[in-house]
């Protein structure tokens, strides 16, 4: 649960959208992201895949970083 997964896409060194494992959906942060994520978010396929990447990339190697710790 304490595991958070964020996928960040920055232009020009200015964050555009971020999709939020705890939210479950994309955040805009310009006039550009928000209509990228109102799209992303409205396909369920886009929403389940990045909360899969939670699963394979987070709570996959939490494991081994903490036996390394």
């Amino acid at each position: 649960k304490d595991i958070q997964y964020i996928f960040s896409m920055y232009y020009n060194k200015l964050e555009v959208a971020r999709f939020d494992s705890n939210l479950g959906k994309f955040v805009g942060y310009t006039e550009f992201g928000v209509k990228n994520a109102e799209r992303w978010n409205s396909n369920p396929s886009e929403i389940s895949g990045r909360k899969a990447q939670r699963e394979t990339v987070c709570l996959h190697n939490v494991g081994i970083d903490y036996q390394t710790v």
